[in-house]
């Protein structure tokens, strides 16, 4: 996995700590994004079936020609195909476009409550990894009380939780449950959005301190709290720099500087009220 530490997923299975996400990555712009953070060094690449880019990804993981064993690709059903028969169709239908004959890593991308579906979609996933077409499965978006509801009604702990986590929206509590439970934390829009996070002086200053980015502490930060990180980027110079995040270390000042800047401030929905098809 190029260097890059791993996480061992309640299963067994390894995970990098480092991958490259595609989220509003456009589709023509996807195999070049894919390909120079393959060329880079990652080996762990997430997007999702909404995202509209499954394809790309698959064209620069067949071009690359990077053996299936050395990556780790992980998409995601989306919230229309909730449901049992329809998340074994989405699955399918993913897997093509991703040119795989299996997935790393097959999540729920939001409990939709609404639906009243995701206790069914997890039980499709769980199908399909009992299958082996997939080496691990997990959610995202989850609150504590969706992922106890799936483990209570299914048995199964899923191996992650992909949610949105930076240092204005910690998730202290949701991360402990996820300890307590055996759920590694994976974490969307790691570095905000929009640019204003990275603009934050107290990340400048610790920056400074270390000769390094406002973006490379906060992933630094990120990792160094054992999160599974996903940070993303078209620019090959930022794909590059996001990657080169292991020969630093934030000291304890460091990180408790970075714990006073949690706002509980959500860039995206609530998963608790996200319905949307």
């Amino acid at each position: 996995m190029s260097g890059v530490p791993t996480v061992t997923l309640n299963n067994g299975v390894a995970m990098p700590q480092l991958g490259f996400g595609v989220f509003q990555v456009p589709e023509d712009e996807t195999v070049a994004a894919v390909t120079s953070a393959l060329e880079t060094g990652y080996r762990s690449i997430d997007t999702a079936a909404i995202y509209g880019n499954e394809a790309g990804v698959g064209i620069a993981l067949e071009k690359s020609g990077i053996p299936h064993d050395e990556l780790f690709v992980t998409t995601k059903v989306w919230n229309a195909d909730q449901g049992y028969d329809k998340t074994l169709a989405a699955f399918d239908a993913s897997l093509e476009k991703l040119r795989l004959e299996r997935i790393d890593l097959y999540l729920i991308h939001w409990p939709t409550p609404a639906r009243e579906l995701y206790v069914d979609t997890w039980k499709a996933l769980n199908k399909l990894l009992g299958d082996g077409r997939v080496r691990a499965i997990g959610v995202s978006n989850f609150q504590e009380s969706h992922l106890r509801r799936v483990i209570d009604e299914v048995g199964v702990v899923p191996s992650v939780n992909q949610i949105e986590l930076h240092p204005l929206l910690q998730q202290e509590k949701l991360r402990a449950v996820h300890a307590e439970l055996g759920v590694r934390t994976e974490a969307w829009s790691p570095l905000g959005q929009g640019g204003d996070l990275l603009k934050n002086p107290v990340l400048a200053e610790i920056a400074a301190k270390h000769g390094r980015s406002t973006a490379q502490v906060v992933l630094r930060w990120h990792l160094q709290l054992g999160n599974v990180v996903i940070p993303k980027s078209v620019t090959p110079e930022r794909i590059a720099e996001n990657f080169d995040v292991f020969g630093f270390e934030l000291d304890a000042a460091d990180i408790e500087r970075i714990a006073t800047l949690n706002q509980n401030g959500r860039i995206g929905p609530d998963p608790d009220e996200f319905n949307a098809a």
